[in-house]
């Protein structure tokens, strides 16, 4: 791993491996839906829609004609914390790439007419989230866990909020936000000398400046959200408090979700799906924001086999909160970790992803086998020290289901220990 700056101060992190042939190529941007007021809420993800409908040079069609005519992929995304555009192609096809995301990136139009034809398309997008309630309830329990911090503004945003955003919000936004102390260019693959002056050529007269936001660390509140919809199954979430992103036991909760939820060998997945048919999709997972985190588990079931789901999920973290993690599960929990983070080493794209969000969120990296060490690393005594974190507050919960007679008469302080 290489890591440089431009001559005006932008942040490159690259990653030779002469061995592939294709190249990863991203433009990370620090700010999310976190980043937004209310009354903006979904811009960051806006604009991730509008810089792909045309440009000084090209036109929506010809962005795409781009890469399909050279057989790369160009996407981009949006988390609540940042914003990445990027492409993968052939490595002699990156100048092609760099050249069209650069274009996008700073002389999108922001078009009046493509502006209303894409707000339909999010509406529609929104709308097609609302009928997926697996989706909407993960939305809901960021509100129950964080309230109206800026943290459980949804992604997407809202319909009545979208309709007022006009191209002077977008760009005003952009100046704001698109600064060179909140971008980092991420490459991984077969990439030559000449990279530097690649980017020099498309990123050098790159000038915004500005300051990162200064984040207020959200409370977790534990509260207990229910959305009425018709639907065949129960959409259930608890929530506890995690870790940050860089903090010294993350590994130890990526561990310790291994070990609940994280794969078909875990517990809940075993004693729920397997053992006795109750749901589908039973699940457990980590995120982490620069200043917090949230442990999650998720269960989808139908509204008569509810309580016996709640009950025996609050009975298995009942029984970490109490006993821990076996020695058995820590040490196969390690053999997994370490294999699916050398099985995804395979891939450019996540190489990519790993090296903009390490210096994106962190500012440092750490090389395999320092990874491998920090996870041989990992004691019982940290996954407990984790368990304990997690479990000194009631939990937040949330369902989305056609009844909420269930929750009647839930205890969230019953697992705190």
């Amino acid at each position: 791993m290489n890591k440089t700056q431009l001559k005006n101060g932008l942040r490159v992190v690259m990653e030779k491996i002469p061995t592939c042939r294709s190249v990863s190529f991203g433009i990370w941007v620090k700010t999310g839906s976190r980043n937004e007021t209310s009354e903006m809420g979904g811009i960051s993800h806006f604009i991730e829609h509008m810089l792909f409908k045309g440009t000084e040079r090209y036109s929506a069609k010809d962005i795409a004609e781009q890469f399909d005519a050279i057989g790369g992929n160009v996407n981009a995304f949006t988390s609540k914390e940042y914003t990445c555009y990027y492409a993968k192609v052939l490595d002699e096809h990156l100048p092609i790439a760099v050249d069209v995301l650069a274009d996008m990136f700073f002389r999108s139009l922001f078009d009046e007419e493509e502006l209303r034809k894409e707000k339909n398309v999010i509406v529609e997008e929104i709308s097609m989230y609302e009928d997926t309630p697996d989706d909407m309830v993960h939305d809901l329990l960021a509100e129950a866990a964080y309230g109206s911090h800026p943290l459980a503004l949804p992604i997407l945003g809202t319909e009545e909020k979208l309709r007022q955003m006009e191209p002077g919000h977008l760009r005003a936004y952009m100046k704001e936000k698109y600064t060179i102390e909140n971008t980092v260019i991420a490459v991984a693959g077969n990439i030559d000398d000449g990279i530097i002056d690649l980017l020099e050529r498309y990123f050098g007269d790159f000038d915004n400046r500005g300051q990162s936001d200064t984040l207020v660390k959200p409370d977790f509140l534990g509260e207990l959200k229910f959305y009425r919809k018709k639907t065949e199954q129960n959409h259930i979430c608890l929530s506890f408090p995690g870790l940050p992103i860089g903090d010294r036991n993350q590994y130890a909760m990526v561990l310790l979700n291994n070990a609940l939820g994280g794969g078909m060998s875990s517990r809940l997945f075993q004693e729920i799906r397997e053992k006795r048919g109750l749901a589908y999709s039973v699940y457990s997972y980590h995120s982490s924001h620069a200043d917090s985190g949230l442990f999650t588990v998720y269960a989808g079931t139908a509204p008569k086999q509810t309580r016996e789901v709640l009950d025996l999920t609050k009975e298995i973290l009942h029984d970490v909160a109490k006993h821990g993690l076996t020695e058995s599960e820590l040490r196969k929990g390690k053999e997994q970790l370490k294999g699916s983070l050398i099985l995804s080493l395979e891939s450019t794209g996540s190489r990519m992803n790993r090296l903009g969000k390490n210096e994106l969120m962190l500012g440092r990296h750490y090389t395999l086998d320092e990874m491998i060490d920090r996870i041989e690393a990992v004691s019982m005594e940290d996954v407990n020290e984790v368990i304990k974190t997690m479990f000194a507050h009631p939990y937040a919960l949330a369902m989305v289901g056609a009844s909420d007679r269930v929750l009647s008469d839930i205890r969230r302080d019953e697992l705190v220990i």
